[in-house]
């Protein structure tokens, strides 16, 4: 039985969405009936999203162009947190005799600039699989009809500033969004764009030729890292947000030969527990480890009592300056220990802990300094 156009919800009640790459196969599907079958109109299309799995999107619009025809879908990205959710997908199809669907880009789609994403560059931003599912959806409405192909042309009105909300830019992405989609469904507050987005940076600067790599947690520690780094290209610094894991190994697979880790006291101190995913639902800072690592630093029995009661790691921080602790340096150290096992040994990982006015607080290896300053 086919899936509605409104996504099912999972089993924590949240509802599944459709990715961009979904929505524009949907469209071009739409299209190249309303031309094949000789349609005027058309309220709604059954489509195979790249998971195989059936689902029906109803059309936002279904106009017909003499030798082809335009229809959009609005994107639903479920409760997911998305920028393009309620963007419309639009996919004007043109059929023509010649073998093969020609995918182009429109208006609010991305154009490649530089490579490293296993995407043309100067073509649109539409990854593969997506590509292969707007081409099938097409090939199905063709097929045994007088048509051998069609040239279909993507675009998301308003895509050029739903793109400011993105790191496309950063990633040579300019001009608008990426259709995007392994499986054509939206798994709530997976951030698989995000996940998706740094993976893509990192194959850039891979390409790029660039050795060394700032990893920061967010905006404000890049913001203090490029302070830190200014030496370094901008391709250099990355925005992991909480995906260490994802961005330790992808550097190790494009053998990059050093990962900069820079952070604040609450994403590091969760780095040094072993947690590659720092998500806040998903891991909390561990007060035991802090107050272990306090008391190697000289702290007695009664500030250690203290740490563990703290409610945040922002609190230990403060409890460690006060008393001149240099508990940072070993956070920094936990960290580089557990992100290089994890890299698999492969990849050199340096630590930064700065406050949260940007002031390095700590640094492991203790060697780094000249290095990094000499970068």
């Amino acid at each position: 039985m086919a899936e509605s156009g409104v996504p099912p919800r999972n089993r924590k009640g949240l509802r599944t969405g459709f990715t961009t790459g979904a929505c524009a196969a949907a469209a071009a599907k739409a299209a190249a009936r309303c031309v094949a079958a000789h349609m005027t109109t058309l309220a709604e299309i059954e489509t195979t999203l790249p998971n195989r799995a059936k689902a029906t999107f109803p059309l936002k619009r279904c106009e017909r162009t003499g030798n082809g025809a335009i229809c959009g879908v609005i994107k639903d990205a479920g409760d997911d947190p998305d920028c393009t959710h309620g963007a419309e997908l639009i996919a004007e199809v043109e059929l023509r005799a010649e073998p093969g669907v020609e995918i182009r880009g429109g208006a609010g789609v991305a154009i490649v600039t530089k490579p490293g994403l296993g995407l043309e560059v100067g073509g649109p931003a539409i990854t593969a699989s997506p590509r292969r599912n707007i081409a099938e959806m097409v090939e199905e409405e063709l097929a045994g009809g007088p048509w051998a192909g069609a040239v279909v042309t993507i675009s998301v009105p308003g895509g050029e500033e739903m793109a400011k909300q993105t790191i496309n830019a950063r990633l040579g992405l300019i001009g608008g969004i990426s259709i995007l989609g392994t499986t054509g469904i939206v798994r709530p507050y997976s951030t698989a764009a995000f996940k998706a987005s740094v993976v893509q940076a990192i194959d850039v600067a891979a390409e790029r030729g660039l050795t060394d790599l700032v990893l920061t947690t967010g905006g404000k520690s890049e913001a203090y890292a490029l302070k830190l780094f200014a030496g370094l290209p901008e391709d250099s610094f990355i925005q992991m947000g909480d995906f260490v894991g994802t961005a330790l190994k992808h550097c190790a697979r494009r053998h990059i030969a050093r990962a900069i880790i820079v952070g604040m006291i609450g994403k590091l101190s969760k780095m040094a527990d072993g947690r590659m995913q720092t998500h806040a639902a998903g891991s909390e800072v561990n007060m035991e480890l802090l107050a272990a690592l306090a008391a190697e630093c000289g702290a007695g029995d009664a500030l250690c009592a203290e740490i563990r009661r703290a409610a945040t790691a922002r609190r230990v921080l403060e409890l460690c300056s006060a008393g001149n602790l240099p508990i940072a340096s070993l956070i920094c150290r936990r960290v580089v220990e557990h992100g290089t096992r994890h890299a698999g040994g492969n990849l050199e990982v340096h630590a930064w802990l700065v406050d949260f006015d940007g002031r390095p607080l700590g640094h492991y290896p203790p060697e780094a300094v000249g290095l990094e300053q000499a970068t």
